[in-house]
C-alpha cells in the first residue's frame, strides 16, 4: 500500500487543507494559506483518485465549497456561502475517507490537528472582513455606555411600603417609585411598612417595620 494512502497521511493532509481554508479565512488574501491548501488537495484527491476511491461527483463538492467560500469573502453576503462552502466541504472528505465512522474520527483528528496549529498563529494574522463575521471584537464595557445594574446603594435605610404580598420576592413603593424586592424569608402581607437593609447587586432585601 503507497505511504499516500496511509490514514495518518490522510489525516494529515487535510490537516493541512483546514489549516489553509482557516488561514485565508482570517486573512482573506490569496497567499501561503491557498498556496498550501492546494498543494495539499492536489496530492489528496489525486492519490485518492488514482486508487480508485473517489469519483468526480466528490471532487466537485469539494472545490464548490472552496468556491462558495472564496465568494463570501468577495462580495458582501450574511455568511450563508460561507456555511455552504464548509458543509460542502466536509461532506466531500467524509465520503472520499469511506463514509462511515472511521471517515468522521479521522476528519475529526485533522480538524483537531488543524485547530491547534491554527490557534499557535492566529494572533500574528491580519484580519479579513469574513472573519469579523465570525468573532466578536465589541466589549460592553461601561466605558462603552454599558451598565449590567444601576447602583442602588442609596436604597440601604429607607422606608416604603409593600405594593405586593412578599413571598418573599415582591414589590414595594419607595421613593415614591416600585422596587423589585425580597424579604429575609418572612412573609409580608401588602401594605405592610418595610424598611431597606442591603442592597446586593439587583437584590433589595427589606424587613418589616413593626
Amino acid at each position: 500500500m503507497a505511504i499516500i494512502t496511509l490514514p495518518v497521511v490522510k489525516m494529515l493532509l487535510i490537516a493541512i487543507m483546514l489549516l489553509g481554508l482557516m488561514v485565508e479565512v482570517k486573512t482573506g488574501g490569496m497567499g501561503a494559506g491557498v498556496l498550501l491548501g492546494l498543494v495539499a488537495a492536489a496530492v489528496f484527491w489525486g492519490s485518492q483518485y488514482v486508487e480508485g476511491l473517489v469519483s468526480f461527483y466528490m471532487i466537485a463538492v469539494f472545490f464548490f465549497g472552496i468556491l462558495c467560500i472564496i465568494v463570501e469573502m468577495l462580495l458582501p453576503t450574511v455568511g450563508l456561502l460561507a456555511g455552504v462552502g464548509v458543509a460542502a466541504l466536509f461532506y466531500s472528505l467524509v465520503l472520499a475517507l469511506g463514509g462511515d465512522a472511521f471517515a468522521m474520527g479521522v476528519l475529526l483528528g485533522a480538524f483537531a490537528l488543524a485547530a491547534v496549529l491554527f490557534a499557535l498563529v492566529v494572533r500574528r494574522l491580519p484580519s479579513s472582513r469574513l472573519w469579523s463575521k465570525f468573532v466578536l471584537k465589541d466589549t460592553s464595557t461601561s466605558r462603552r455606555g454599558y451598565v449590567s445594574a444601576p447602583p442602588r446603594a442609596e436604597l440601604v435605610g429607607k422606608e416604603g411600603t409593600a405594593l405586593t404580598e412578599l413571598r418573599p420576592a415582591g414589590t414595594a413603593q419607595i421613593d415614591g417609585q416600585p422596587v423589585d424586592v425580597v424579604t429575609e424569608g418572612a412573609f409580608l402581607p401588602k401594605g405592610t411598612p418595610v424598611r431597606v437593609i442591603s442592597v446586593e447587586g439587583m437584590r433589595v432585601v427589606v424587613r418589616s417595620c413593626s
